[in-house]
């Protein structure tokens, strides 16, 4: 296979297994690359790209533009919050008016679900999806996959349980997504009213006991509770989700077997996770981190080489 089977990065549920493969391989590479004295490639020195966040976001933003310039890409980083779009601007013409400056790539965080699909038919440039909405975090899912293989050398047959808000997180249907191509098997675990009601359509597993997850599973990637996408209470208190579903030492060590712990971050500790547990042996919290640069470079060096130069 030659390259992407997609022009676009959207969401994982475009993509093929293959694709994700190519990803991977290529990331391999590029992580052999981070860790060298001299952390560039000039692969992408002709080409422009613009990191187009219309929502907060710290890691996501940081990675990728670590990422762009680690590939000797040129990088435009555009604020929704100083920008046109608090004055009335639309997306395609805040977008077209950064592409007349010969962008050739856009990354974009967006608060709507669909916003990249949208984008990706009505401008030309490449679009990375950063994530939008409730809906997918394509690279997310990407760089938790690539890390769980990186330490158990497959995905085919393992078993990946995906705790806490199932329901406002993006990351978990991208890495639903993902882990399936891929050949695992994926539960999700939460409180009822954080578990969407479509989820068993995905040929997932639900769970509302966290040991019984745990005792399950092969790895399990903590969610954040994304207090800032809830307006109404879905459960008492933090502290009383903590009790049942946060993740501590004692818990861990408990069990059966030793299990991968993952997080995407930000992490809320003594939320989700406890400190010991965020930095003990079995976390690959910095692993993620550091394998999402790579996969990013990926991602960004197989879109550029559908790129018309002109």
């Amino acid at each position: 296979m030659n390259g992407l089977s997609v022009d676009h990065l959207t969401g994982i549920k475009n993509v093929t297994k293959e694709d994700i493969e190519l990803i991977f391989k290529t990331a391999d590479s590029f992580k052999e690359v981070i860790n060298r004295p001299i952390k560039k490639v000039p692969s992408l020195r002709d080409i422009t790209i613009a990191n187009i966040f219309f929502e907060n976001s710290t890691r996501t933003r940081l990675s990728f533009e670590l990422a762009e310039k680690r590939l000797s890409a040129d990088v435009v980083n555009f604020s929704a919050s100083s920008s046109s779009v608090k004055k009335g601007e639309t997306l395609v013409d805040t977008v077209n008016n950064i592409l007349s400056m010969k962008v050739d790539m856009v990354v974009m965080r967006h608060p709507n679900p669909g916003a990249a699909e949208f984008l990706a038919k009505r401008v030309d440039a490449k679009i990375v999806n950063a994530g939008d909405g409730t809906h997918e975090h394509p690279t997310q899912a990407l760089l938790d996959a690539y890390s769980i293989r990186e330490q158990l050398g497959t995905l085919e047959g393992k078993k990946v349980a995906i705790v806490g808000d199932i329901l406002h997180s993006r990351v978990a249907l991208s890495n639903i997504y993902c882990l399936q191509k891929l050949g695992a098997e994926v539960m999700v675990c939460g409180p009822t009213t954080l578990i969407p009601k479509f989820i068993s359509t995905l040929g997932v597993k639900v769970s509302h006991n966290l040991r019984e997850a745990l005792e399950w599973c092969d790895v399990a990637n903590m969610l954040r509770i994304q207090l800032e996408r809830q307006e109404t209470k879905y459960f008492p208190s933090l502290r009383e989700y903590a009790m049942q579903f946060g993740l501590n030492k004692e818990i861990l060590d408990s069990l059966s077997k030793k299990i991968i712990i993952m997080h995407p971050g930000p992490i809320n500790r003594g939320v989700e996770i406890t400190s010991d547990v965020a930095d003990s042996e079995q976390s690959i919290i910095l692993q993620q981190v550091e394998n999402g640069v790579a996969v990013r470079m990926a991602v960004i060096y197989l879109l550029a080489a559908k790129i018309n130069r002109k």
